[in-house]
């Protein structure tokens, strides 16, 4: 590994550390001529996963978007970062470790939305509202009602 420093092409690892269930490693360096240090990421070049849209186009899997629809649904909720984090995290773990090559948006929104339940009501519901496209009242007030019956 090369110093980003002073381009040295020797480096030792001075501590390693797994993260998202061992598919990352970071892994902390030092240049063995300017010793500097530096930290590197390695992981694994997965197969893409490709998402089916409800219109029937095809794109890669993001999970920022997820990170993004999660992180919007959480706004003024009391959910650590880490907790959206952690969800995306899993979500992507439990698609890649089922071997699916392609899913369909409609199976990534009822993951999140199981998720979202677990974590908090509120934001739940927000996902819900947009997710399932709401254009009533009474979709909401019937959604509370089913959310209700479960607690």
């Amino acid at each position: 590994m090369r110093c980003p420093f002073c381009n040295y092409h020797d480096t030792k690892v001075v501590d390693s550390r797994t993260r998202d269930s061992g598919r990352i490693i970071r892994r902390r360096r030092e240049c063995l001529k300017c010793r500097r240090r530096f930290t590197t990421r390695e992981q694994i070049d997965e197969i893409p996963i490709w998402v089916i849209k409800s219109d029937g186009r095809r794109e890669e899997f993001d999970r920022q978007k997820i990170y993004k629809s999660i992180s919007i649904a959480c706004i003024k909720r009391p959910v650590p970062v880490s907790a959206i984090e952690d969800i995306v995290s899993q979500i992507e773990n439990y698609i890649r470790d089922q071997n699916i090559e392609e899913i369909e948006t409609k199976k990534i929104g009822e993951i999140v939305m199981d998720a979202l339940l677990k974590l908090d009501d509120i934001a739940y519901v927000r996902f819900a509202s947009v997710y399932r496209n709401f254009q009533a009242k009474e979709e909401f007030l019937s959604e509370l009602k089913q959310l209700k019956s479960t607690e």
